[in-house]
């Protein structure tokens, strides 16, 4: 296959994940928003926290950039089920401490207030940013043996058991043993990161294709490690999904038994995502041909990306109008620094754990 290692490396170090700066506002909307809401528990004498659980994308480090920072934070508040009684001593329902959550999070800076979710409570930020707090209760059991056992269950539709610790230790074990390398938040990471801003880079597939959650869990499962080449891991790892979703479109959750992240065996966004990968196949034809030119090679790139960053990292002198402008005589923009039009999922329900 054609050589686009360091195309492919940079356009992720550059196009793809998130800049210091982002992640370190992120983390300060995450802090101000826990400490929000312990404040208002506190006011409303209502019980406390027993820990909050960054998770998701933003726990993977697996965010990747939106042009209208357009991202989702996804930051889970755990409670002893214990303080989680009405006023008769029956438990909460999932809908009542969602409302409470609610309360204590509303803040009159908010021009949108915080709503509740079938999932979670969404908060929403005037410059793109929500994040999405899902509640759980550590519920602990006692066995016929009198051993104690203790799960978590987040606050659906109903009581669901759930592992919200277990999804992030899950991941991070995963990127850690299958990856070659250690730099760079190690490759496993960056082919997830690349997956999913290639799911992401069409308005158009928002609502049809895979979620992230789904993303890395098939990338973790499929994931084909190359140390010498970004590009040869990305595409090998795509053709594994690809033929893997030819026969299973269903996806099992990665750490809660019997869990599906897809619906049902025809599962709609995994068809779809099956469908597009094999389209970015067809584009990426080319590479395997005996005399592509990195010219061709670097414009398959871009179009599976929906993207014009690679075609200018093409030199001048490799142009196919080499007595022209060289890139420019291309018609497409060079500007390496902007971010590929790639909207990042708002659902706000069915992807934690």
């Amino acid at each position: 296959m054609h050589n686009c290692h360091k195309e492919v490396l940079k356009y992720h170090n550059h196009n793809v994940t998130l800049p210091r700066s982002e992640q370190q506002d992120m983390r300060d909307r995450r802090d101000t928003n826990r400490k929000r809401l312990k404040d208002g528990l506190a006011k409303d004498k209502q019980p406390a926290p027993k820990d909050f659980q960054s998770q998701g994308s933003y726990a993977h480090r697996t965010m990747v950039q939106h042009p209208d920072k357009d991202y989702d934070i996804d930051d889970g508040v755990l409670f002893d089920m214990a303080d989680l009684k009405g006023p008769r001593g029956g438990d909460l329902s999932p809908n009542d401490v969602k409302k409470i959550v609610v309360k204590c999070l509303t803040n009159e800076l908010f021009n949108t207030p915080p709503e509740v979710r079938t999932n979670c409570v969404r908060v929403y930020y005037h410059k793109g940013y929500h994040m999405d707090v899902p509640v759980y209760r550590e519920v602990v059991t006692e066995d016929s043996a009198g051993e104690e056992h203790v799960h978590w269950e987040i606050a659906s539709s109903e009581w669901k058991v759930a592992d919200p610790k277990g999804v992030t230790e899950w991941f991070q074990t995963q990127n850690q043993e299958q990856s070659p390398d250690t730099e760079n938040g190690r490759q496993l990471r960056r082919v997830v990161r690349l997956m999913k801003a290639f799911a992401r880079s069409r308005s158009a597939w928002k609502d049809r294709i895979a979620s992230g959650f789904m993303i890395s869990v098939l990338v973790v499962e499929q994931y084909k490690a190359d140390a010498e080449r970004e590009d040869q891991a990305l595409y090998d790892t795509m053709v594994a999904i690809r033929d893997r979703l030819q026969w299973n479109l269903e996806v099992k959750h990665p750490v809660v038994e019997g869990d599906y992240l897809t619906k049902g065996a025809d599962d709609a966004k995994a068809k779809f995502l099956r469908e597009k990968l094999d389209w970015a196949m067809e584009k990426l034809d080319v590479l395997s041909e005996p005399k592509c030119t990195h010219e061709q090679a670097l414009k398959a790139w871009d179009t599976v990306f929906s993207s014009d960053f690679f075609i200018g990292e093409l030199p001048d002198d490799e142009a196919s109008n080499k007595g022209g402008a060289g890139v420019a005589s291309l018609g497409v923009l060079t500007d390496r620094s902007r971010p590929p039009r790639a909207p990042v999922d708002k659902d706000g329900g069915g992807r934690y754990a």
